[in-house]
């Protein structure tokens, strides 16, 4: 049996867009995948992870972004109020325990949603994987590491253009992203309680995401179990094949709990 595609309809008027999602069916815990920025639901990770729902029979859901891969809506309209309340929608639509794995700034939107899911009475999060996560990218990777040429376009033009290592293009990274992205910073607010097992699995030649920034969110974690696992010539993506191996073993693992 092959994952099925989908779609969810989302917003009304001017924030009406339309989310594509793959889902397997299966037992629980499930899996949901939040991928990364400018990633889709069809990446080497979250490939793999489908592959490990159908070898286990678990259910797998993985969606794309509104803005991203083949979802509707513009890119440089998102945000991530915006695509928190995509994976909040998505997240709806799943039954019973779920392991949670986010990749990135997909990092950052697993402890949203988790936050924002307990706010509301859900506890169904069972485990948090996060894949060198981008925590508060906006100003710790971003805005505080712009050149004044950045931030005088951020505030002049309302963007910045940077080269990317992974596309022809640019990323482009709007005023709206980055003044949105500060109504959800975690860091300097004290500890952060997910109230279940949390593992970060850190490239130690990660460039885009250093391991000091993953060690910052370790050290906001101090009341939950913890797993800490660097690679040390893994690189931002950790896609290898050894990597993505590392990936589904813990996955396998937490399932299994």
């Amino acid at each position: 049996m092959t994952a099925e595609p989908g779609t969810i309809e989302i917003g009304t008027g001017a924030d009406h867009r339309t989310l594509a999602t793959l889902t397997r069916s299966g037992t629980t815990p499930g899996l949901f995948w939040l991928g990364g920025f400018k990633s889709d639901m069809e990446g080497s990770k979250a490939a793999a992870l489908d592959a490990l729902g159908a070898e286990l029979g678990l259910a797998v859901t993985r969606f794309d972004y509104s803005g991203h891969g083949k979802s509707g809506g513009a890119f440089l309209d998102g945000s991530i109020s915006q695509w928190l309340e995509d994976a909040l929608t998505v997240f709806a639509t799943t039954t019973g325990p779920q392991i949670v794995i986010g990749s990135s700034m997909g990092g950052w939107l697993a402890l949203l949603l988790n936050k924002a899911l307990k706010e509301k009475g859900d506890a169904r999060v069972q485990a948090l994987v996060l894949i060198a996560p981008a925590v508060d990218m906006t100003e710790d990777l971003m805005r505080t590491q712009f050149s004044p040429a950045e931030l005088h376009d951020l505030h002049a033009k309302g963007r910045v253009e940077q080269p990317s290592d992974y596309a022809d293009e640019p990323y482009i990274l709007t005023e709206k992203l980055i003044s949105d992205g500060a109504k959800h910073l975690l860091f300097g607010k004290g500890s952060i309680v997910t109230g279940c097992p949390v593992t970060i699995l850190q490239g130690g030649e990660d460039t885009d995401v250093p391991a000091e920034h993953a060690l910052k969110l370790l050290s906001h974690i101090t009341q939950d179990p913890v797993t800490f696992t660097l690679v040390p010539d893994g690189d931002h993506r950790l896609s290898r094949d050894q990597d993505l191996a590392q990936l589904c073993e813990i996955v396998r693992r937490l399932s299994a709990a």
